[in-house]
């Protein structure tokens, strides 16, 4: 990772309210190009070597650009990349739990010297930033599979996803000059962690609770967001809606659904809904780290960690996300996860519970599968108010009709 920064700032707070809580690394990064540099980018980029990107890697350059993925100031270079991946940590030390990486075929990356520059396309073509080379490096896939996502197989999505990758990595530091293109639906609510930092102050909030989803929110999760909202001054509800697997509810449909939560059912002072653009790895506890880490950076003092986050199939264990957490030093990771048990609808409680709260047996707990709930809302039927909200049910129930 390369340690010097272009145009790095941290935003300053509104002028009478203080942020709380400091950037991963201490500083917020800033990887745009100034006006100037832009038209020099653009003039230069067609005489540079290009490299396209894929959906993930697009995503991650726009993180990273931001800020999101603060203290990274561009792809990963070889000794960030493979401490990373043994031991989540970056090479000086600091706490990091995913490799950010950008891969390119052999044959083009083999040509690239150190210090050189060159330009970072879309699939469509648009030119979004200049790479400057810092070392081109070969990688084992099988070996960042194992102690990323605990697992070899293919069927992994993650796994796949790095196996579908080129055959060598390429790192260096970014200038970003366009933004990733996001759905009209998404785009007013993309906002940058400066942004949300500063609406954090505006609202004179002091402790904010991260929540990362990439589902619709369902009568459990709606229990552990007011739970933790008792304790804090305010929720950030974040939906990730970059890449994920395809039988996953599109990302316009699950933002109605919250559009629709939050005007019923919360105080509206209270919560701030925004959207992250990043794409799913689905790597269960290492990625749980990773959620809690860009949360920091987008300026919450808390994040919950509930039941199996961030997991695919039968690859993690219940648990797994939240006792690596616990397992790290609180001045590493530098934000305070609150664990939840599983939550349900008890019908002998008459309300909301979870396993460290209700003494009743499964008989009386309202549990529905993923499997069931797609199954109802194919055959138009509305699953029952103890596992989620009319207003939702029937955004999904629309959207099931296609």
């Amino acid at each position: 990772m390369a340690t010097t920064t272009l145009n790095t700032h941290t935003t300053a707070p509104h002028a009478d309210v203080e942020e709380t809580i400091a950037p991963h690394g201490g500083t917020l990064v800033d990887r745009f190009a100034s006006p100037d540099q832009a038209t020099e980018i653009r003039e230069r980029a067609p005489e540079l070597t290009h490299i396209t990107l894929s959906m993930r890697e697009t995503a991650d350059l726009d993180l990273i650009a931001v800020g999101a993925m603060s203290p990274l100031t561009g792809f990963m270079n070889q000794a960030d990349y493979s401490r990373t991946v043994r031991e989540m940590r970056l090479a000086n030390g600091t706490l990091w739990s995913l490799p950010i990486t950008l891969s390119a075929p052999a044959d083009t990356a083999r040509g690239l010297k150190s210090g050189q520059d060159v330009v970072l396309a879309d699939a469509s073509g648009r030119h979004l930033a200049i790479l400057s080379v810092d070392e081109v490096y070969d990688y084992d896939k099988e070996v960042e599979a194992q102690h990323v996502f605990a697992t070899t197989e293919e069927a992994h999505p993650g796994v796949a996803s790095v196996y579908g990758q080129h055959e060598m990595l390429i790192g260096g530091s970014v200038t970003v000059i366009e933004r990733e293109n996001l759905e009209p639906e998404l785009r007013p609510y993309r906002e940058d962690p400066a942004q949300t930092r500063a609406a954090f102050a505006e609202r004179h909030w002091r402790t904010i609770v991260g929540f990362q989803t990439r589902n619709p929110v369902h009568r459990a999760h709606e229990y552990i967001q007011k739970a933790a909202l008792e304790i804090v001054d305010g929720l950030l509800l974040h939906p990730l809606v970059g890449e994920t697997k395809p039988d996953d509810i599109p990302a316009d449909v699950r933002m109605r659904c919250y559009e629709a939560l939050i005007e019923g059912y919360y105080p509206e002072d209270r919560v701030h809904l925004s959207v992250l653009p990043a794409a799913m790895r689905y790597a269960g506890p290492r990625e749980a780290v990773f959620h809690a880490l860009v949360r920091k950076n987008y300026g919450c003092t808390h994040f919950i960690v509930g039941r199996g986050h961030a997991g695919v199939g039968n690859y993690y264990g219940t648990y797994d996300a939240q006792d690596l957490l616990r397992s790290i030093p609180a001045e590493d990771l530098g934000i305070t996860p609150l664990y939840f048990d599983h939550s349900f609808y008890c019908n002998r409680c008459e309300g909301m519970a979870s396993m460290k709260t209700c003494p009743h047996g499964p008989e009386q707990r309202v549990f529905l599968s993923g499997t069931q709930v797609r199954d109802m809302l194919s055959r138009g039927e509305v699953p029952p108010m103890e596992f989620t909200r009319p207003e939702v049910a029937q955004i999904l129930i629309e959207a099931a009709k296609g």
